[in-house]
């Protein structure tokens, strides 16, 4: 089958290209209103950008030309947090999708608990395993649909205790959920673990070794 992507409309190929790129972890993002509304958004476009300092970037779209809440919060205050959940949470990772007014905080419509954060003032998914306080550093726009591709530094981790062995996360404890096609979830299934290969010292460009 071929398809001439200039014929496809956004919607289609939205449907085309999530079913191909997978799977996709989920940025399970939370950020503050100016009017103080914890709002709470899955973002499945996701992934880091840079380690010294640890950058995450997450592509926000548009609903109807108007930035979603998710996006307006980040812009007005520059702050935002990615937590990660687990699959005990792939229900309500899925139902914080649903649209809401602004002025509606999914977080409480879930029932599901914050705590303050170290270094910004969006708060925290309590019961999430991995929380990332992020400030925002750069907004790239993609597209002529208002995609913007936000990047934000990660200026603290909260990990769950007991997930963290040597400096590296258990990918099996943690239990993340990933998102495919459509309203269609998955978790890890089978690890299989190859050869670990030999990777050059990465560096900081003036030089020095991290």
């Amino acid at each position: 089958m071929f398809l001439d992507a200039g014929d496809l409309s956004p919607e289609a190929t939205y449907r085309l290209m999530s079913g191909i790129v997978v799977p996709r972890p989920i940025a399970w993002i939370t950020t503050l209103s100016d009017a103080g509304v914890v709002n709470l958004a899955p973002f499945s476009c996701f992934t880091f950008v840079s380690n010294k300092p640890p950058m995450l970037g997450v592509n926000v779209g548009r609903k109807a030309g108007r930035r979603k809440d998710t996006g307006a919060n980040i812009h007005a205050l520059g702050e935002f947090v990615v937590n990660i959940g687990d699959a005990s949470q792939m229900v309500a990772i899925h139902e914080s999708s649903a649209e809401h007014a602004p002025d509606v905080s999914e977080t409480e419509l879930l029932g599901l608990g914050t705590l303050p954060c170290a270094t910004v003032r969006v708060p925290r998914l309590a019961d999430a395993p991995i929380s990332m306080e992020c400030r925002l550093e750069q907004v790239i726009s993609f597209g002529r649909t208002g995609a913007e591709f936000i990047v934000g530094e990660v200026t603290a981790f909260h990990i769950r205790d007991g997930l963290l062995h040597d400096g590296k996360v258990d990918t099996r404890a943690l239990d993340p959920v990933c998102r495919i096609g459509g309203p269609n979830y998955a978790t890890l299934g089978e690890i299989v673990t190859l050869r670990g290969m030999q990777q050059t010292p990465k560096a900081v460009m003036d030089g020095g070794t991290v």
